[in-house]
């Protein structure tokens, strides 16, 4: 007997249809004499429905911790539909909100982080011989109060449950059939990939690929966690994610594209020492997680420094560099929505020399011009006119993936 983990999106159990469906699969699962846990996200568009009801009473600034009691309703709607559709195919279940499947997590609401998953709960009804259905993307903080573990939490909590009950496989289900060198439904020739190493799952996750959530890929990697990408719509093999994979001849694995990109422009710094240290590290204290970082040569005795944050925390960010105009001074604060982050993604990208220079030639012969680059071992990142996104990918994913 094996232990299998679960997790559907929103996507997968929008409607009762899908709720059926997914429930199929579960029963199919437990019949074969396994184990099953399962972990769905909110139905369909419900999280983004109850954020826009949220800022029907206050379109400003909603109490975060409130924003945590509203949107986990939304997961508490999928497991109890769901739980019912299993229980109507004959099969004993059992419907777990995130803390009664033991999830404790730090106060940051909305994107809080789990501390333990305290596994008795889970244990007991699994010795029941019951099938457990449980919220992901929430938890409770040690004031009792429910927390939120930010967009794509629910990957997280498959995750988590894995590692902490050592579970022999977690599968994660999709509207897409595994994870593709870049987004099938916009780019020509993208190719499904059997496997993926962590570390470039990483990246492609980080970097836009809505496949996984970055923080998943990131606790699997930790615990050694293999993961399977998966169709919920369809009953075929999807892709592997763990440590290591055969080699394969091509040099980039994936194109991916963000286009939650702010950048936020701070004018007219001091050129001193420490100033680019008290901007960050007020950032950090505000929880506001950097990407990309420009800073501009010195003249007469200003600088500009320019980063990105993603569209969600950038009210944020905002809020900590203006807090800081008593400590340093600037001339200005530009803010840019209009860009995208195209990316490259490859493991060994580093020992190949014009990886980059091809990157650009892309770009070039598409007449698409690059504002900002940033670099690593196995990704190269640039910032392109928003209008321009998709055919940046298509252009490099060509460049480098060609269609044969």
């Amino acid at each position: 007997m094996a232990l299998i983990v679960k997790k559907f999106g929103g996507s997968s159990v929008k409607d009762a249809e899908h709720v059926m469906n997914v429930a199929g699969i579960v029963v199919e699962e437990y019949k074969k004499g396994n184990d099953v846990i399962v972990v769905v996200s909110a139905q369909g568009d419900t999280t983004d429905d109850l954020i826009e009801k949220a800022k029907e009473i206050n379109p400003t600034n909603p109490p975060k911790r409130e924003m945590d009691v509203l949107l986990t309703a939304g997961e508490q709607i999928s497991i109890a539909l769901l739980a019912m559709a299993i229980e109507k195919l004959g099969c004993p279940v059992i419907s777990l909100l995130g803390w009664q499947a033991g999830f404790n997590t730090d106060s940051h609401h909305g994107i809080a982080r789990i501390k333990k998953v305290n596994t008795e709960r889970m244990k007991a009804e699994l010795a029941k011989g019951n099938i457990i259905v449980v919220a992901g993307f929430q938890g409770l903080n040690k004031y009792d109060d429910l927390t939120t573990l930010g967009r794509g939490g629910s990957d997280t909590s498959a995750v988590a449950i894995a590692a902490a009950m050592n579970a022999d496989r977690c599968q994660i289900y999709t509207d897409v059939d595994g994870v593709y060198t870049a987004d099938p439904r916009h780019v020509k020739g993208a190719v499904k990939m059997d496997e993926v190493q962590y570390d470039e799952m990483l990246e492609m996750a980080t970097l836009g690929a809505q496949v996984l959530n970055n923080r998943s890929v990131e606790m699997a990697k930790k615990y050694n966690v293999e993961l399977e990408v998966l169709s919920s719509l369809e009953r075929k093999p999807g892709t592997i994610v763990k440590e290591h994979v055969k080699m394969e001849k091509t040099l980039i694995r994936g194109v991916a594209k963000d286009t939650s990109v702010t950048t936020i422009s701070v004018v007219g710094l001091k050129d001193q020492p420490g100033v680019a240290f008290k901007m960050f590290n007020k950032l950090a204290q505000y929880k506001v997680n950097v990407d990309i970082i420009l800073q501009s040569v010195g003249r007469h005795g200003t600088k500009d420094i320019t980063f990105t944050v993603s569209h969600e925390q950038q009210a944020d960010a905002v809020k900590a560099i203006e807090s800081m105009k008593d400590v340093f001074e600037f001339q200005d604060l530009k803010i840019n929505n209009g860009l995208s982050k195209v990316s490259i993604v490859g493991a060994g990208m580093e020992s190949h020399p014009g990886t980059a220079s091809k990157m650009f030639e892309a770009l070039y012969e598409r007449d698409i011009n690059i504002q900002m680059i940033s670099t690593s071992e196995i990704k190269i990142s640039v910032l392109v006119a928003e209008e321009d996104a998709d055919k940046a990918v298509s252009a490099v994913h060509a460049k480098f993936i060609p269609n044969d």
